[in-house]
């Protein structure tokens, strides 16, 4: 899925709002539906005016990505819902179970590719003679996917969202399908046929081997997997940046969606009052919650004593005089 790398940190920017992201989930979210529905519908006429079966099973394909595309609108929807007494920090995770639905997407449509290739493989003399129009069509088809991918993976990175990441790698894996489609439609044009099932088991592998990463990685973030060394260390050194703050040990994170939940032991002037504890604690708290993705911080504050007074040495006993 995703880690530091995919999302830098910038201490000095606070991360979109969940509104922000919400809005712009939707938006990359209906592109994508408009441009897919529009693809498969001339897909799909081409494919049968052309005779190209390849082509028709493109647009088909072309057709599941709306139900990708509805399944993230559902879960960005869901995913927005305040927090309830049945969730109290919120819906965040329906992200999670979304990038794992099409991570088993992926991995279906990548074995399914694999067994049309086989099938294809034991009768290439069956296939049929097609117009060029299909290759034209495909070729078409790829570079609007391409450009798909890229707007909607730009789009995700910019709203740290994995379910946009793993949408958008779906419509990889479609510009992939209409690159297979391209040179099995160009192979039957030259009379190599068995270039079609070929290039489709390959393709058909890559698919589904994205699809188990995708589907993997959600798996383990739904049982409360860390984020990554980077992004905790970045944590632990705005807490322990905040005036007051001392040392700072025991951080703990687990993911809540696209968000983090931390929990961390902060140790302070053992002298000072409970309430000037408290007002670090939350300066602390506020510091993270404005520079990380952090949906909410839980602090558990520590006395720290001066080791002057903490480990004086025993006094030395009295020697009686010889």
């Amino acid at each position: 899925m995703m880690d530091a790398a995919d999302f830098p940190e910038d201490p000095e920017d606070s991360p979109f709002t969940p509104a922000q992201r919400a809005a712009a989930a939707s938006r990359s979210t209906w592109v994508s539906v408009i441009v897919n529905l529009l693809l498969a519908s001339v897909q799909i006429v081409i494919g049968i005016w052309s005779r190209s079966q390849g082509l028709i099973a493109d647009g088909i394909h072309s057709l599941s990505d709306l139900f990708s595309d509805f399944v993230v609108l559902l879960a960005g929807s869901q995913s927005r819902k305040d927090a309830d007494e049945d969730h109290p920090y919120g819906h965040q995770r329906f992200e999670t179970a979304a990038s794992l639905v099409l991570g088993l997407l992926l991995l279906a449509v990548g074995i399914g590719m694999l067994w049309s290739a086989f099938l294809k493989l034991e009768s290439p003399d069956k296939v049929q003679a097609v117009h060029a129009s299909a290759l034209w069509v495909a070729g078409a088809a790829l570079v609007v996917k391409e450009a798909l991918f890229r707007y909607m993976l730009n789009v995700a990175k910019k709203v740290k969202s994995s379910m946009l990441v793993a949408n958008a790698w779906h419509a990889r894996s479609d510009a992939a399908s209409s690159l297979v489609v391209g040179i099995g439609i160009a192979g039957n044009l030259l009379g190599y046929p068995i270039l079609d099932p070929i290039a489709a088991i390959i393709v058909g592998f890559m698919v589904a081997r994205m699809g188990w990463s995708f589907g993997w990685d959600a798996m383990h973030d739904l049982m409360d997997r860390a984020v990554d060394e980077a992004e905790v260390a970045a944590i632990r050194e705005t807490l322990a940046g905040t005036s007051g703050v001392i040392q700072v040990h025991d951080v703990r994170t687990r993911k809540m969606g696209d968000m983090i939940v931390v929990d961390a032991h902060l140790e302070v002037d053992a002298e000072i009052s409970v309430e000037a504890g408290h007002d670090i604690a939350v300066e602390a708290r506020n510091r993270v919650m404005q520079r990380h993705r952090v949906l909410n911080l839980m602090t558990h504050v520590d006395p720290w004593k001066r080791p002057d007074l903490d480990h004086q040495p025993p006094p030395l006993p009295r020697q009686s005089p010889a």
